[in-house]
């Protein structure tokens, strides 16, 4: 097959989706199959020159993007025309509520190819900018609502997402979460994160975006609180900034056990991290279904998170660690000392993580995604 993936960002920028993208990708290519990723020519923070490169065998074609529409929108309207010159056997949406999909779809229902759409869990609030709400209220119920109908099948992230999705089309929908490296279920002999970063005591990670969605800030607040107790304990921020880093390298002035790292690309020196850390922390206060969560369990880490969104349905308090409403910084202390204090209790979570993790094998999530295109 010849298959098209239309994203709103891929390499180098980071993110879940262009993650979803590539691992998808690297997989049909693998089966025989020719990728193609369209997207704009916008990593969050600059203009990507190259507007064609070929990327582990997957073909990349980027559109000059005019101006950023909301935080993490923009408007690169080319994208039809690159995809109507060429013939795919599939094309493959991602992020509902974006304009590439409504133009990505218009090809489809005009040269009649098959369309499939992933919505990534939009539905929830945000930080959005007062535009990105005004545009949402304009376009969810019109051109996103006309995209969805026009396409032959909808894949959800997470159950939760169901109840929104279906006030906006009758398209059959199914649910495929997202997956995990095959390098995150293996054991890393030789690791050598804490001695690189200089930790000798327990640790506990944050690795994410550095967006206010995610909450690092309240993290950072609670690490403060525990290390004026305790000198036993590191933690560590990574990722890349969506606009609060700063703050968060503020809030951590002067605190020798707090460090906050530039964000690690290498995939082994990331299955390193996470097998470092004692807990990982995500104290969002919105998620869809986010992939850390499912390395960190096939990691086999205590997980900390708020219960927003698709977490809790992949996620159980008390088995694969623990749940904590969002902003509940007392409790957040008090069950990250709970878990790096209590060797059974972190062990049982180590071991029901595993358990849980083997169904997000990136194989079996592609395996899923092409019994669709199949159909």
């Amino acid at each position: 097959m010849k298959i098209a993936h239309i994203c709103p960002f891929y390499k180098p920028s980071i993110g879940g989706v262009e993650q979803v993208v590539e691992e998808l990708g690297k997989r049909q290519i693998s089966k025989g199959n020719e990728v193609h990723v369209f997207t704009s020519d916008w990593d969050k923070n600059t203009r990507i020159k190259k507007k064609y490169e070929l990327i582990d065998g997957i073909h990349v074609h980027r559109s000059y993007h005019f101006f950023k529409v909301a935080n993490f929108a923009s408007f690169w309207p080319s994208v039809f025309l690159k995809l109507y010159k060429q013939k795919f056997d599939i094309i493959h949406t991602h992020v509902f509520g974006h304009l590439h999909v409504f133009l990505a779809s218009l090809v489809g229902k005009l040269t009649n190819t098959k369309l499939v759409h992933t919505t990534h869990c939009p539905w929830t609030n945000i930080n959005r900018s007062f535009l990105g709400e005004l545009l949402i209220k304009l376009t969810y119920s019109t051109f996103s609502s006309l995209a969805l109908n026009w396409n032959n099948k909808i894949i959800a992230i997470t159950p939760w997402e169901l109840k929104f999705i279906k006030k906006y089309t009758k398209t059959p929908i199914e649910v495929i979460p997202n997956g995990v490296d095959q390098l995150l279920y293996k054991q890393i002999k030789d690791n050598n994160f804490k001695k690189e970063h200089n930790v000798k005591d327990k640790l506990v990670l944050f690795f994410g975006r550095f967006n206010i969605t995610k909450g690092p800030d309240k993290l950072v607040i609670v690490a403060k609180e525990i290390l004026k107790e305790r000198k036993d304990i590191d933690f560590i921020f990574v990722g890349p900034d969506e606009g609060i880093k700063d703050k968060v390298i503020s809030l951590a002035k002067g605190v020798k056990k707090i460090q906050i790292l530039a964000p690690i690309r290498d995939r082994k020196k990331v299955a390193e991290m996470y097998q470092a850390a004692d807990v990982f922390a995500m104290p969002s206060f919105r998620e869809g279904l986010p992939l850390t969560l499912f390395e960190a369990m096939a990691s086999q880490v205590p997980v900390i998170a708020s219960p927003v969104n698709g977490i809790p349905y992949e996620m159980k308090d008390d088995y694969n660690g623990f749940l904590v409403k969002y902003n509940d910084l007392k409790t957040l202390k008090e069950k990250i000392i709970a878990v790096l204090d209590n060797k059974t209790l972190s062990n049982k979570f180590r071991k029901n993580n595993k358990i849980t993790a083997e169904k997000y094998n990136w194989d079996i999530i592609e395996d899923k995604t092409n019994k669709i295109y199949q159909n």
